[in-house]
């Protein structure tokens, strides 16, 4: 199976970031593990474009075998649909979608990328244009248990409240939605984890800083942001299960003369222009947590009084 390479702005932000040529395993289809794996998964997190084209991002949940894989070409999503979440909302033949497959009980992850070939009311089907695995690195692992809570309404937030910025200064994982390059089959919509110890994300006003870890060097966030510097962050409160939605316009800092933040190699910042609140709209509820090992060897942002 022939391998696809990197957009121009991802090999740019590799040159930026000092690495040599780099080289995955990132596939035009999806091989029969990668089928598998989704096939088995209980949630799925997906990003596509709103009607402004800015990057939005969602959590998709079900029974086994709500991911289904009909062929190496296509990834089907068989659940309803929230009209009032921007992401479900957005996702319509021909758009862009990207999709991450991550199962907290192992830390493994596979990612699909892509464009929305057909929906009803309860399916959406990926025609997929790129298919590849990520390391484990700083997943916490989580033993999560289905809940049936009732769904509540979006709530609309004009800025961050106290109770949405404990839970970002709290957050030991987050997504990430970007996009760029949506006219080549190396580009499109993106969504990858992010994850640190508690307070590995430092928020000042409206604005997040995170620190960039060592990972895979493939660079697909960075490179994109370099092109279009829009974004969606995506946060979960797993034992509450409510899923803050920020989005906001990012800036890299490729050099920093004094490391703040022990492991990290670079940082971003995020100015958030958009939040939404959805209450138990996670319906997974995670315990006994036990942090990655590359985890344990990252720090987090010093208290400021």
């Amino acid at each position: 199976m022939a391998m696809l390479g990197f957009h121009p702005d991802e090999v740019r932000a590799q040159m930026l970031a000092g690495f040599d040529a780099v080289s995955g395993n990132i596939f035009p289809v999806m091989p029969e593990q990668h089928r598998e794996f989704f096939h088995s998964l209980p949630y799925l997190f997906v990003a596509t474009l709103d009607e402004n084209r800015w990057p939005v991002a969602t959590v998709f949940s079900g029974p086994e075998g709500f991911l289904r894989s009909p062929d190496p070409e296509h990834l089907r999503i068989s659940s309803q649909r929230r009209a009032d979440d921007p992401a479900q909302a957005a996702l319509y033949p021909g758009q862009p979608v990207g999709a991450l497959g991550l199962d907290f009980s192992n830390r493994r992850r596979n990612r699909v990328n892509g464009v929305i070939s057909r929906t009803d009311k309860n399916r959406v089907e990926i025609a997929v244009q790129q298919s590849f695995g990520n390391c484990p690195q700083y997943i916490q692992q989580r033993e999560l248990t289905a809940v049936a809570d009732p769904i509540k309404s979006i709530e609309r937030l004009g800025k961050l409240d106290n109770e949405a910025r404990t839970m970002i200064q709290q957050a030991d994982t987050c997504f990430v939605a970007s996009y760029a390059h949506g006219g080549s089959r190396l580009g499109g919509i993106d969504i990858s984890h992010r994850g640190g110890r508690p307070g590995f994300i430092y928020l000042a006003g409206e604005t997040l800083w995170v620190p960039d870890f060592r990972g895979n060097r493939y660079m697909n966030t960075l490179g994109n942001l370099l092109a279009q510097p829009r974004a969606a962050l995506l946060f979960i409160d797993f034992e509450q299960g409510d899923i803050l939605h920020l989005q906001g316009e990012t800036q890299i800092l490729w050099r920093t003369e004094n490391v703040i933040v022990e492991g990290a190699e670079r940082y971003w910042r995020f100015d958030i222009t958009r939040v939404w609140r959805f209450r138990q709209a996670f319906t997974w509820r995670g315990r006994n947590v036990a942090f990655s090992p590359t985890t344990l060897r990252t720090g987090i942002w010093p208290r400021v009084n």
